[in-house]
């Protein structure tokens, strides 16, 4: 069976574990490097992506998940799991994991009391998804390799390229698994490919 993990340093792990489930693949909780080498695509929760950039050089994470997406294992990103999939973070100096043509914006909707659902049109995911919003970033460009899937108020608000893919909503606070599921298509799909 298709085994994805959850980078479980910081925020909703027990969350994207339950929509992983929910739609037909293993979740696992990674909190080690070597567990990297026994999972098919890993998901980046949110959380607070400085917090987790700490955690991750503590762990020597950063080098090992560049070198996870690099071999073509697709990794989800979403909120501050966005911001480290970025190659460019508006008014910082510095990536994390720069592996996604993009440029981000940090808490760009607003602080913790301006958090708010909505409904999106996701391309290839659903026409109706309930996104939750919650201290978001949002993607200010992209580049040319990039897909932008939705949008909120002219703001890109998800996206993919090639292996990767971001939200910068949490599809994994609500029932509804249809983002989680295409995420593990794409894993799969990605299985087919190395085979």
């Amino acid at each position: 069976m298709t085994k994805i993990g959850i980078l479980a340093l910081q925020g909703a792990v027990r969350e994207h574990a339950r929509a992983v489930e929910a739609s037909g693949a293993t979740a696992v909780e990674v909190k080690r490097v070597e567990q990297l080498s026994e999972i098919d695509g890993l998901i980046l929760p949110g959380g607070e992506s400085t917090a987790m950039r700490r955690l991750m050089d503590r762990s020597d994470f950063i080098p090992a998940l560049q070198a996870f997406g690099r071999s073509g294992k697709p990794i989800f990103g979403t909120c501050a799991g966005l911001i480290l999939l970025a190659k460019e973070i508006e008014g910082a100096d510095h990536a994390h994991l720069a592996l996604m043509d993009m440029k981000v914006a940090r808490n760009a909707f607003g602080r913790q009391v301006d958090s708010f659902e909505t409904r999106l049109d996701v391309k290839d995911v659903a026409g109706d998804l309930n996104a939750v919003f919650i201290r978001a970033p949002y993607v200010v460009s992209v580049g040319p390799d990039v897909q932008v899937l939705a949008e909120h108020e002219g703001r890109i608000v998800a996206a993919r390229q090639e292996n990767y893919l971001c939200a910068a909503f949490h599809p994994e606070l609500t029932d509804d698994h249809r983002f989680a599921a295409y995420f593990v298509k794409m894993v799969e799909e990605a299985q087919k490919v190395a085979l």
